[in-house]
């Protein structure tokens, strides 16, 4: 018996117009479709699906319609990326052009997804969504730059005086609850602090140099939080997770002072790897992880400056408005991750 699909569609729709989150029919309309060789419709109605399954809670009759749905979605992106790619063939799209471009592209295609920033605690709008700032964009980084090995020198140094500087850089707050990152309370991911809650440290004593090329940089000042500086160390075999930061009023700068290969860092769609002496900023506020897949420990510097295109007013205020916050709730405003 051959299929009324002009019908079987009417009523789809019909139910469609009375409950338009009604998954199943919205299944039916995409099995429809791809019967009839509209692969197109088909996917824009399986992706609807799936999106409303996303929201709602789904029972156990539909799973294996929605994984045939997300198959089909996938195969169905891979194959318009095919004749996207081969319409575009011998045009010059693609090639070369800017990272943005670039970018852009890998969207369409499918090979990437958009990131934006979701800081955990405080959102600043009308900020640039990007993950990484090049180091050219600030004229105190060359400076900094400069003084890689004798800062490379002093936290060696630092190493042979100390018995033990390093802590686990993720720690158990106060009458909180624990965070679920296998690093916690691990010293596979160590800090050793030169400014903490913001004061210096009696670590900062011993790394004048440090202290000192740290001051050129746009450091937050807040009662109680900034500035924040200190070096940071990755075991080999560790994995920080992927997560987001606390704010997107600032940029986390690294710079690496012993830097083995097989360690990296990604921030959205963007993985970079560490390289001695040169900065590597970015915002931590977008998701990002970082690895340490060599053989020897990865060590950098890690601090936080103001982001760029905030007035000098705002910095003022956002500053005593964290200091507030800190004050009412001392552990909220607690780097846990």
């Amino acid at each position: 018996m051959v299929a009324d699909r002009p019908r079987e569609q009417s009523a789809l729709l019909r139910i469609l117009e009375r409950d338009r989150r009604d998954i199943p029919a919205m299944l039916a309309m995409g099995q429809l479709k791809a019967a009839t060789g509209d692969v197109r419709s088909a996917a824009s109605w399986y992706r609807a699906a799936l999106n409303q399954a996303s929201n709602s809670q789904v029972p156990q009759a539909l799973h294996a319609g929605l994984a045939h749905a997300q198959s089909f979605c996938e195969q169905s992106q891979r194959r318009l990326a095919e004749e996207f790619a081969a319409a575009l063939d011998g045009t010059g799209v693609g090639v070369g052009g800017s990272p943005a471009l670039r970018h852009a592209i890998d969207l369409l295609y499918g090979r990437s997804e958009i990131f934006l920033q979701q800081p955990s605690m405080f959102y600043y709008p009308g900020l640039p969504q990007r993950c990484f700032y090049e180091r050219q964009e600030f004229d105190w980084v060359a400076g900094l730059e400069a003084q890689a090995e004798a800062l490379r020198d002093e936290f060696l140094a630092l190493l042979e005086r100390s018995d033990q500087p390093f802590a686990p850089y993720i720690r158990r707050g106060a009458d909180r609850p624990a965070s679920s990152s296998a690093l916690l309370e691990n010293e596979n991911w160590g800090a050793a602090y030169l400014w903490q809650g913001g004061q210096p440290t009696e670590l900062s004593r011993h790394c004048p140099q440090t202290m000192a090329a740290l001051a050129d940089a746009p450091l937050p000042h807040v009662e109680g939080r900034s500035p924040m500086a200190l070096y940071s160390r990755l075991k080999p075999g560790t994995h920080i997770t992927a997560h987001h930061g606390l704010l997107n009023t600032r940029l986390i700068c690294h710079l690496p002072l012993i830097a083995p290969e097989g360690c990296a860092l990604r921030c959205g769609h963007e993985t970079r790897s560490w390289h001695f002496g040169k900065m590597l900023i970015f915002d931590d506020s977008v998701e990002h992880e970082a690895w340490n897949r060599g053989s020897s420990d990865r060590t950098i510097l890690l601090f936080e400056i103001w982001r760029p295109e905030i007035p000098e007013d705002d910095r003022h205020q956002l500053a005593t408005l964290f200091a507030a916050i800190d004050q009412i709730d001392p552990e909220r405003g607690k780097e846990q991750e």
